[in-house]
Protein backbone atom coordinates (compact mmCIF):
# COMPACT_ATOMS: atom_id res chain seq x y z
CA UNK A 1 0.00 0.00 0.00
CA UNK A 2 1.37 3.43 -0.87
CA UNK A 3 1.85 6.16 1.73
CA UNK A 4 -0.83 8.19 -0.09
CA UNK A 5 -3.31 5.34 0.35
CA UNK A 6 -2.35 5.08 4.01
CA UNK A 7 -2.93 8.78 4.48
CA UNK A 8 -6.37 8.55 2.91
CA UNK A 9 -7.33 5.75 5.27
CA UNK A 10 -6.82 8.06 8.23
CA UNK A 11 -10.01 9.92 7.32
CA UNK A 12 -11.90 7.29 9.37
CA UNK A 13 -10.26 8.48 12.57
CA UNK A 14 -11.06 9.85 16.01
CA UNK A 15 -12.75 6.96 17.78
CA UNK A 16 -15.40 7.41 20.42
CA UNK A 17 -12.86 6.45 23.10
CA UNK A 18 -11.49 9.99 23.26
CA UNK A 19 -13.77 10.62 26.24
CA UNK A 20 -14.23 8.48 29.34
CA UNK A 21 -17.88 7.42 29.25
CA UNK A 22 -18.01 7.39 33.08
CA UNK A 23 -16.75 10.93 33.47
CA UNK A 24 -19.34 13.65 33.89
CA UNK A 25 -17.90 17.14 33.27
CA UNK A 26 -19.18 20.02 35.37
CA UNK A 27 -21.94 22.09 33.76
CA UNK A 28 -20.76 24.91 31.51
CA UNK A 29 -20.81 28.32 33.17
CA UNK A 30 -20.30 31.79 31.80
CA UNK A 31 -17.57 34.04 33.19
CA UNK A 32 -20.28 36.13 34.85
CA UNK A 33 -21.66 33.07 36.64
CA UNK A 34 -18.20 32.01 37.77
CA UNK A 35 -17.42 35.45 39.19
CA UNK A 36 -20.81 35.72 40.93
CA UNK A 37 -20.42 32.42 42.78
CA UNK A 38 -18.75 32.13 46.20
CA UNK A 39 -18.37 35.88 46.67
CA UNK A 40 -18.00 35.39 50.44
CA UNK A 41 -14.82 33.33 49.98
CA UNK A 42 -12.08 35.95 49.68
CA UNK A 43 -9.27 33.59 48.71
CA UNK A 44 -11.41 31.91 46.03
CA UNK A 45 -12.50 35.29 44.69
CA UNK A 46 -8.86 36.41 44.37
CA UNK A 47 -7.96 33.13 42.68
CA UNK A 48 -10.73 33.56 40.10
CA UNK A 49 -9.65 37.15 39.44
CA UNK A 50 -6.08 35.98 38.85
CA UNK A 51 -7.22 33.10 36.64
CA UNK A 52 -9.57 35.15 34.47
CA UNK A 53 -7.45 38.30 34.23
CA UNK A 54 -8.86 40.89 31.83
CA UNK A 55 -11.66 38.50 30.79
CA UNK A 56 -13.58 39.40 33.95
CA UNK A 57 -13.75 43.08 32.94
CA UNK A 58 -14.54 42.72 29.24
CA UNK A 59 -15.77 40.13 26.77
CA UNK A 60 -12.69 38.84 24.95
CA UNK A 61 -13.58 38.33 21.27
CA UNK A 62 -10.59 38.03 18.98
CA UNK A 63 -12.51 37.07 15.82
CA UNK A 64 -16.14 38.30 15.87
CA UNK A 65 -16.87 36.27 12.73
CA UNK A 66 -15.92 32.98 14.41
CA UNK A 67 -18.33 31.62 17.01
CA UNK A 68 -15.87 29.04 18.34
CA UNK A 69 -14.35 29.42 21.79
CA UNK A 70 -11.02 27.88 20.76
CA UNK A 71 -9.19 28.95 17.61
CA UNK A 72 -6.33 26.55 16.92
CA UNK A 73 -3.62 28.40 15.03
CA UNK A 74 -0.54 26.27 14.63
CA UNK A 75 1.10 22.90 15.28
CA UNK A 76 4.86 22.70 15.64
CA UNK A 77 7.35 19.86 16.09
CA UNK A 78 10.00 20.99 18.54
CA UNK A 79 13.38 19.24 18.78
CA UNK A 80 16.33 20.68 20.68
CA UNK A 81 18.97 22.22 18.45
CA UNK A 82 16.65 22.35 15.43
CA UNK A 83 14.34 25.09 14.10
CA UNK A 84 10.70 24.40 14.95
CA UNK A 85 8.81 22.71 12.10
CA UNK A 86 5.40 24.38 11.87
CA UNK A 87 1.99 23.68 10.31
CA UNK A 88 -0.42 26.58 9.77
CA UNK A 89 -3.84 25.37 10.93
CA UNK A 90 -5.79 28.44 9.83
CA UNK A 91 -5.99 27.64 6.11
CA UNK A 92 -7.05 24.67 3.97
CA UNK A 93 -6.55 21.69 6.28
CA UNK A 94 -6.79 19.22 3.38
CA UNK A 95 -3.44 20.51 2.12
CA UNK A 96 -1.56 19.65 5.32
CA UNK A 97 -0.92 16.04 4.25
CA UNK A 98 1.27 17.34 1.42
CA UNK A 99 3.66 19.03 3.86
CA UNK A 100 5.74 16.16 5.24
CA UNK A 101 7.81 16.68 8.37
CA UNK A 102 11.15 14.83 8.37
CA UNK A 103 12.21 13.54 11.80
CA UNK A 104 15.58 11.94 12.49
CA UNK A 105 15.18 8.49 13.98
CA UNK A 106 15.66 8.18 17.74
CA UNK A 107 15.54 11.91 18.53
CA UNK A 108 13.48 13.48 21.31
CA UNK A 109 10.75 15.83 20.14
CA UNK A 110 7.66 17.59 21.46
CA UNK A 111 4.45 18.77 19.82
CA UNK A 112 3.43 22.41 20.44
CA UNK A 113 -0.11 23.64 19.83
CA UNK A 114 -0.74 27.40 19.55
CA UNK A 115 -4.33 28.50 20.14
CA UNK A 116 -6.55 31.41 21.16
CA UNK A 117 -9.42 31.18 23.65
CA UNK A 118 -12.19 33.71 23.18
CA UNK A 119 -15.72 34.43 24.49
CA UNK A 120 -15.80 32.08 27.52
CA UNK A 121 -13.50 29.98 29.69
CA UNK A 122 -12.83 26.49 28.28
CA UNK A 123 -12.68 23.51 30.63
CA UNK A 124 -10.61 20.37 30.23
CA UNK A 125 -8.96 20.90 26.88
CA UNK A 126 -7.45 17.70 25.48
CA UNK A 127 -5.03 17.02 22.64
CA UNK A 128 -5.50 13.57 21.07
CA UNK A 129 -3.04 12.22 18.51
CA UNK A 130 -3.32 8.90 16.67
CA UNK A 131 -0.49 7.67 14.46
CA UNK A 132 -0.89 5.22 11.58
CA UNK A 133 1.52 3.41 9.28
CA UNK A 134 0.17 1.81 6.12
CA UNK A 135 -3.30 2.35 7.52
CA UNK A 136 -2.58 0.41 10.73
CA UNK A 137 -2.72 2.22 14.12
CA UNK A 138 0.70 2.19 15.76
CA UNK A 139 0.35 4.76 18.54
CA UNK A 140 -2.21 6.88 20.39
CA UNK A 141 -1.65 9.57 22.98
CA UNK A 142 -4.10 11.77 24.86
CA UNK A 143 -2.77 14.83 26.68
CA UNK A 144 -4.78 16.80 29.23
CA UNK A 145 -4.11 20.40 28.23
CA UNK A 146 -6.18 22.03 31.01
CA UNK A 147 -8.67 24.87 31.45
CA UNK A 148 -8.02 28.28 29.90
CA UNK A 149 -9.65 31.71 30.20
CA UNK A 150 -10.21 33.96 27.19
CA UNK A 151 -7.14 36.01 26.25
CA UNK A 152 -6.26 38.27 23.36
CA UNK A 153 -2.81 36.67 23.18
CA UNK A 154 -1.96 33.27 21.74
CA UNK A 155 -1.67 30.55 24.36
CA UNK A 156 0.24 27.33 23.83
CA UNK A 157 0.57 23.78 25.06
CA UNK A 158 3.68 21.63 24.67
CA UNK A 159 3.47 17.86 25.05
CA UNK A 160 5.97 15.88 27.13
CA UNK A 161 8.98 14.59 25.17
CA UNK A 162 8.44 11.73 22.76
CA UNK A 163 11.18 9.59 21.22
CA UNK A 164 11.00 8.97 17.49
CA UNK A 165 11.26 5.29 16.55
CA UNK A 166 14.57 4.09 15.18
CA UNK A 167 15.97 1.29 13.09
CA UNK A 168 15.51 0.25 9.48
CA UNK A 169 12.01 -1.15 10.08
CA UNK A 170 10.85 2.08 11.72
CA UNK A 171 11.88 4.35 8.86
CA UNK A 172 9.15 5.48 6.53
CA UNK A 173 6.03 7.62 6.32
CA UNK A 174 3.49 7.94 9.13
CA UNK A 175 0.04 9.52 9.03
CA UNK A 176 -1.28 11.38 12.06
CA UNK A 177 -4.86 12.26 13.02
CA UNK A 178 -4.98 15.09 15.56
CA UNK A 179 -7.94 16.35 17.56
CA UNK A 180 -8.30 19.31 19.93
CA UNK A 181 -11.34 18.68 22.13
CA UNK A 182 -12.55 19.31 25.70
CA UNK A 183 -14.60 17.92 28.59
CA UNK A 184 -17.81 18.97 26.88
CA UNK A 185 -16.88 16.99 23.74
CA UNK A 186 -16.58 20.05 21.53
CA UNK A 187 -14.35 19.34 18.54
CA UNK A 188 -12.43 22.60 18.31
CA UNK A 189 -10.32 21.33 15.41
CA UNK A 190 -9.31 18.04 13.86
CA UNK A 191 -6.71 17.67 11.17
CA UNK A 192 -4.48 15.10 9.46
CA UNK A 193 -0.77 15.50 8.84
CA UNK A 194 2.26 13.42 7.88
CA UNK A 195 5.81 12.86 9.04
CA UNK A 196 8.63 10.67 7.79
CA UNK A 197 11.25 8.94 9.94
CA UNK A 198 14.67 9.04 8.26
CA UNK A 199 18.21 8.09 9.20
CA UNK A 200 19.10 11.78 9.32
CA UNK A 201 17.29 15.12 9.20
CA UNK A 202 17.68 15.50 5.43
Amino acid sequence: MSSAEATNEVDVHHDEDVHDSNYQPPPEKTIEEIMAADQEDESLRRYKEQLLGEAQAEKIIVDPNDERKVLVKKLALVSEGRPDMELDLTGDLTQLKKQVFVIKEGVQYRVRIDFIVQREIVHGLKYVQKTYRLGVPVDKMTHMVGSYPPKKEIQCYITPPEEAPSGMMARGTYSVASLFTDDDKHQHLKWDWTFEIKKDWE
